[in-house]
């Protein structure tokens, strides 16, 4: 479990401080599965989980999105047969803010409980 964990998002405006690149290099340690990405000159931390089965993936799917409700922070998510790709990246501010950490260490919580309840 990292210090992210126990943390909550906060809501974002437009004038939100992206994470500067000390943060990210403070931050990326501790959620080590996720990858830096950019899409359209948009940063993203993006991460796929697999699973043996759709099924599986699915439940996965839904238990993110019921976690991105109580955080209020919202991923992409695709789920496809055995696997589930999550993209995280602030809407608001075109990048990065320390919510999409804590969202995706809250997300790697969540898979290694699923994965210990299999």
């Amino acid at each position: 479990m990292t210090a992210l964990t126990s943390e909550k998002c906060t809501a974002c405006r437009r004038d939100s401080p992206r994470v500067t690149e000390a943060e990210v290099q403070e931050l990326k340690p501790q959620i080590p599965e996720w990858t830096l990405t950019e899409v359209n000159g948009v940063p993203r931390l993006e991460r796929v989980f697999r699973f043996s089965n759709f099924e599986q993936a699915l439940k996965f799917t839904n238990l993110v999105g019921e976690l991105a409700e109580q955080e209020g922070h919202h991923p992409a998510i695709l789920t496809e047969w055995g696997k589930v790709t999550i993209s995280l990246w602030t809407h608001k501010i075109r990048g990065l803010h320390r919510n999409d950490f804590v969202m995706a260490a809250k997300i790697d919580a969540l898979a290694r409980s699923e994965s210990s309840s299999r």
